[in-house]
C-alpha cells in the first residue's frame, strides 16, 4: 500500500512542475525582453549610414575611456584652453624655427596654428577627429598646390604634440602619479590625432596627384591638324600602356572628325619603348589604316630602333622618317598623291 501512497505524490510533484511551466511561458517580462534585444538591433542599423558608421568607428579608434580618463582629459582639455595663446604663438614659432610650411607667410601660419591648435583640442575633448580631419583636407586643398609636402604636415602636427606634452609634464611634475596618468591619458589620443592628420593629407595629395596625371596626360597627346586631312601627333615623355592607348583613341577620333588621309607620328621626345608600347603603335598604325589615313612614324632614335628590331615589332607596315621636317615633306607629298587619286576615283568625296 505504501507505493500507492507514493503514487499520489509523484502525480502531485507532476503536477506542480506542469503548472509551473505554463506560469513561465505566460509571464510578460521574459517574452518581450527576449524580442525587445533584437529589435533595438534592427531599429539601430538602417539608421546608421555610411558617415555614421564611419564616425563610429573613428570614435572606437580614440579607445574605451574609462571614468578617470575622462576626468582628466576634461582637466587636460581646461589646461590647454587657458594657456590657449601661449601654446599656440610658441607652436607657430617652432614651425618657423624648423622652416617648415616655408612657402607661407608667417601670419599665414599663425592663422592656420589657430585653426589648428582649436580641432586639436576639440578632438581630445569629444573623442572625435571628424571636425580634424574635415579641416586637414580643407588645409590640403589649400597648400598642395602650393608645393608643401607631406613631411611638413607630420612635422607640425608633431611639433605640436610634443610642445603640448611638453607643457603637461611642467604643469605636473610635482606630481608623478598624477602626471603618468595625463600622459597616459593623452599619448594615445595625440597620437592616433596626428595619424589622422597624415592619412588626410596624403589622401587629398593622392587624390590631387591622380587629377593632375590625367590632365597632363589629355595635354600630352594633343593631335594636331597641319592642313586639310593633315594630321600630326608628337608624343613627349614616357610612353606607357595606358598612355598609348589613350593616344590611339585620340588619333582615330580625331581622323574621323577631320576625314585625314595622312597622320605624322613624331616620337622624338619619347625616351624608351617596350614592347608593349612597341606593339600599341603597330595597331594604332593598322587601325589608322583601316580608316583610310597613311601613318609616318618620324623621330626614332637609334636606341629605340634597335629595341624595335630587337622585340622582333613587325615595321613592314610602317613608313619611318629619320626627323620630323623629313617626315612632315613626305607627308605633304603623300597627302598630294592621295588627293589626286581621290580626285580620279569616281564617288569619293574629296
Amino acid at each position: 500500500m505504501e507505493p500507492q501512497r507514493d503514487q499520489p505524490a509523484s502525480e502531485e510533484q507532476s503536477d506542480q512542475r506542469t503548472d509551473h511551466r505554463p506560469e513561465q511561458r505566460s509571464g510578460e517580462e521574459p517574452e518581450p525582453r527576449t524580442d525587445e534585444r533584437p529589435e533595438q538591433h534592427s531599429d539601430e542599423e538602417p539608421e546608421r549610414g555610411p558617415d555614421q558608421d564611419r564616425q563610429r568607428r573613428t570614435e572606437d579608434q580614440l579607445g574605451q575611456r574609462s571614468e578617470e580618463d575622462e576626468s582628466l582629459l576634461r582637466e587636460l582639455v581646461s589646461y590647454l584652453r587657458d594657456h590657449r595663446t601661449e601654446l599656440r604663438e610658441t607652436w607657430a614659432s617652432k614651425i618657423s624655427e624648423a622652416k617648415l610650411l616655408q612657402v607661407m607667410s608667417e601670419d599665414e601660419i599663425f592663422s592656420e596654428a589657430t585653426e589648428v591648435y582649436d580641432n586639436y583640442v576639440d578632438a581630445l575633448e569629444t573623442g572625435s577627429v571628424e571636425a580634424l580631419e574635415a579641416y586637414a583636407r580643407e588645409l590640403s586643398e589649400r597648400i598642395i598646390p602650393r608645393g608643401v609636402q607631406t613631411d611638413e604636415v607630420l612635422g607640425i602636427v608633431l611639433l605640436l604634440r610634443d610642445l603640448l606634452a611638453r607643457s603637461l609634464f611642467d604643469q605636473h611634475q610635482g606630481d608623478p602619479d598624477l602626471l603618468a596618468r595625463v600622459l597616459d591619458s593623452y599619448e594615445p589620443a595625440a597620437n592616433r590625432i596626428a595619424v589622422t592628420v597624415g592619412v588626410s593629407f596624403v589622401e587629398e595629395r593622392e587624390r590631387v596627384i591622380s587629377e593632375q596625371q590625367e590632365a597632363l596626360r589629355e595635354l600630352s597627346t594633343p593631335v594636331l591638324q597641319l592642313r586639310d586631312r593633315l594630321l600630326i601627333l608628337p608624343i613627349i615623355g614616357a610612353l606607357d600602356s595606358g598612355r598609348a592607348r589613350q593616344l590611339t583613341e585620340q588619333l582615330l577620333a580625331s581622323i574621323q572628325a577631320n576625314r585625314a588621309r595622312v597622320v605624322v607620328i613624331d616620337i622624338t621626345g619619347v625616351a624608351s619603348v617596350d614592347q608593349t608600347v612597341a606593339n600599341h603603335l603597330v595597331q594604332t598604325v593598322e587601325a589608322s589604316r583601316l580608316m583610310g589615313a597613311s601613318t609616318i612614324l618620324t623621330g626614332l632614335s637609334p636606341e629605340i630602333a634597335q629595341t624595335m628590331v630587337e622585340l622582333g615589332v613587325d615595321l613592314s607596315m610602317m613608313k619611318t622618317v629619320g626627323d620630323l621636317q623629313g617626315g612632315l615633306v613626305e607627308a605633304e607629298r603623300l597627302a598630294s598623291d592621295r588627293a589626286e587619286e581621290d580626285a580620279g576615283s569616281p564617288g569619293v568625296e574629296t
